[in-house]
């Protein structure tokens, strides 16, 4: 039977299945579920699946819908009845097929929907507790002015700068420098609606001012709040969180795989298909809008069921009790008069004045619409790294059309916004200790140094930590094995899968991230592979066996499996995860040696990712610089606390800007030393550096032969 090779994003899964296999069979056997509750009639639409175009150099595929089935009648009779959702996604007829009826006749690429994968995945990025002086950019005034009349005939913005003027003066107090109404600008789109707004309202308004520089809003009465969003765009997931901007308060978080994996796995993948095809980036950027766009809605929804189940309507003497705004008029933006008080009355879109962005370099370009081809063209110069402000409907982004979306500022060619941020989260430049900052990804970004000198670089350690490049990698998602230990005696191993409470519980479906590097640090601390990475023979194990490809370690039998088949890690997946560790450690090592330091006094691992780690397992394997262990910490997201903190002080936006520009930048492959130093760190934990905070764990290791080759 002829075989064509599968890759089903954003799993990352890919394989060769037999010609003539259902799509969604063939997910099945790489170990992705699709939704589907009509028993494959085409009749629930639950298993919609989108069929890619072009060529993908990673996996060497030519993706074509020609290679898969036509549309069947089924198909073609569910998209006629529903053109709606063809135009809502923005999906092409051909492109959206449904898996249960569209059958592999070739190489092809497909993006499997958030809303038709059947185990979502869990994207831990969630917003920490921190205390954030609240200093927004968005300010309220409420201004009550006389109407015009034939003896006084000024214009409404006029006469709505003039009464704001005192309105401001006594807010903020005489002592503080304010603008004169003539300095004062008002948004072109606000000032469209201010004249109706203005008599609607009988000429009492609440007027919200950006850096009380720029109207952006003018609402009817007296009305407290406004709202914002803060933002991390990361490669492989996206989180957003909603912020009232008077209180600091976090209203909801939410959160969504990056669409723009379907494009490829790693900034250097995308930054290629928006070179090699002519709307590349055109897709790339809607990808991303159309993502945010979304998680907007459902952070709008979010809170306003919070709201809606804690709050009690008070009735409106005039107007009689105020129902809540239904979903559909959430999603539209509706207007509807704001009553005296704020109490439940349901969170607008509109009322969403600002958001702050971040995210690395590629992401940053690819958001703005700027095009990244000089990212991946030495010498890999930027098109900006100041911060930047860019209307909301510059960028297509529902939110008030007026509002503002603030970017942090770059630093260097891939080092982007998201270390801004963790730099103003974690502030090591207020610190007398040297902190290394890790935000550990597809592409990981590092900072070191202290009050005096930060130093930063990055490194591409491609998406294999994060279960790509793995025979049965994954995405953290129900069925994931999330941890393992091995006992060295019997060589038997435990596990632990996502979603259940118990070791050894419940069937696995593959193997994510954090059980990868648990997996390769018991295999070594075990003795199933030795320093180098290669498996000792001579043991006496049936779990050690020749696979397909080699050398394998099985972790799961196919009965203790949800797909039927062993979960093993092989040897090519210790070497993946070799290279990705190594590329890590040379730039710690690297910056550190620049730094004339042997050792940080902490590192901090940062990221999603990045806290899910077990600290000693990646130091046991080389994956970051020895340290003690108990100044090892992991703090979750930082970016998008960072994105946060930005988005509620604007102090801290100038003092990131200020700071980004005196951080010295490091680009590794300018370091004639850096091959040589890959080399001694592709061994576990490395082919010569001592790490003796983890040498109880490996108390027969023995110094290397090879190291003298790469020394110098």
């Amino acid at each position: 039977m002829k075989k064509h090779n599968v890759i089903l994003q954003p799993a990352g899964r890919h394989g060769q299945v037999d010609e003539g296999t259902s799509v969604r069979s063939a997910a099945r056997e790489l170990g992705v579920d699709i939704e589907s509750i009509c028993a494959e009639n085409a009749t629930c639409g639950k298993c919609v699946v989108l069929i890619e175009e072009g060529h993908f150099e990673k996996y060497r595929v030519d993706s074509k819908r020609e290679n898969v089935s036509p549309i069947t009648p089924q198909e073609a009779n569910y998209f006629a009845r529903r053109p709606k959702l063809l135009k809502d996604k923005g999906w092409e007829v051909g492109q959206a097929r449904l898996a249960c009826q569209c059958r592999i006749r070739g190489d092809v690429l497909i993006n499997v929907p958030e809303e038709s994968r059947g185990n979502k995945q869990i994207i831990r990025k969630s917003a920490s507790n921190r205390a954030i002086e609240i200093k927004p950019a968005i300010r309220k005034y409420l201004v009550a002015m006389t109407p015009p009349n034939l003896e006084r005939p000024i214009a409404d913005w006029e006469r709505l700068a003039k009464g704001l003027e005192t309105s401001m003066a006594l807010a903020r107090g005489a002592d503080e420098k304010l603008p004169r109404w003539y300095d004062l600008t008002i948004d072109y789109q606000c000032l469209r609606k201010l004249s109706a707004t203005l008599r609607e309202a009988k000429w009492n308004v609440t007027v919200s001012v950006w850096r009380d520089k720029e109207v952006v809003a003018v609402q009817a009465g007296y009305v407290e709040d406004s709202y914002g969003a803060a933002v991390d765009v990361g490669s492989t997931t996206v989180a957003l969180y909603l912020c009232n901007l008077r209180t600091g308060e976090l209203l909801a978080a939410e959160s969504e795989m990056n669409p723009q994996i379907a494009y490829g796995e790693d900034v250097m993948s995308r930054i290629q298909y928006a070179i090699e095809h002519k709307d590349g980036l055109e897709k790339l950027h809607k990808a991303i809008i159309d993502t945010l766009n979304k998680l907007l809605k459902q952070a709008v929804k979010s809170a306003n069921m919070s709201l809606r189940a804690t709050a009690t309507l008070a009735p409106d003497a005039s107007a009689g009790e105020q129902s809540p705004l239904t979903d559909d008029e959430i999603a539209s933006g509706k207007e509807r008069p704001r009553t005296s008080s704020p109490q439940g009355n349901d969170i607008r879109i509109e009322e969403i004045l600002e958001m702050v962005l971040v995210g690395n370099s590629t992401m940053h370009h690819i958001l703005l619409n700027l095009h990244p081809k000089d990212l991946g063209l030495a010498p890999f110069a930027p098109a900006i790294h100041k911060s930047m402000n860019v209307k909301a409907r510059e960028l297509g982004l529902n939110i008030n059309p007026s509002g503002n979306i603030h970017v942090l500022p770059t630093i260097a060619s891939f080092v982007g916004a998201d270390t801004s941020a963790m730099i103003l989260a974690e502030e090591p430049h207020k610190q007398d200790e040297n902190w290394l900052l890790i935000d550990v990804g597809t592409n990981a970004e590092l900072v070191l140094g202290n009050r005096k000198r930060l130093l930063c670089t990055s490194t591409p350690t491609g998406p294999a930590l994060e279960g790509a490049h793995v025979k049965y990698g994954m995405r953290a998602a129900r069925g994931a094995i999330e941890r393992v230990s091995i006992d060295e005696k019997t060589l038997e191993p435990r596990y632990k899968i996502v979603g259940e409470d118990e070791w050894n519980a419940g069937k696995a479906k593959g193997i994510c991230g954090s059980a990868i590097i648990d997996a390769v640090a018991e295999m070594f601390r075990a003795g199933v592979v030795n320093s180098r990475g290669k498996f000792k023979m001579g043991l006496e194990s049936p779990r050690i066996r020749q696979g397909e490809s080699g050398w394998e370690y099985v972790i799961a039998w196919a009965d203790e499996t949800s797909i039927g088949r062993d979960i093993p890690m092989t040897q090519q997946d210790v070497r993946q995860i070799q290279l990705a560790k190594a590329a890590l450690f040379t730039a710690a090592r690297t910056l550190l040696k620049r730094g004339g330091l042997e050792s940080p006094d902490k590192i901090i691992l940062a990221g999603g990712f990045g806290s899910y780690i077990d600290k000693e397992k990646a130091m046991l394997i080389g994956l970051i610089p020895d340290c003690d262990l108990s100044n090892v910490y992991a703090i979750g997201n930082a970016a998008g606390d960072g994105a946060r903190i930005a988005l509620l002080n604007i102090e801290k936006r100038d003092e990131i800007d200020s700071v980004t520009r005196k951080v010295e930048r490091f680009e590794l492959p300018t370091d004639p030393e850096f091959q040589n130093q890959f080399m001694l760190a592709t061994s576990f934990p490395h082919m010569s550096e001592a790490f003796p905070h983890i040498a109880h764990l490996i108390p027969n290791r023995v110094a290397d032969p090879m190291a003298k080759n790469f020394m110098k």
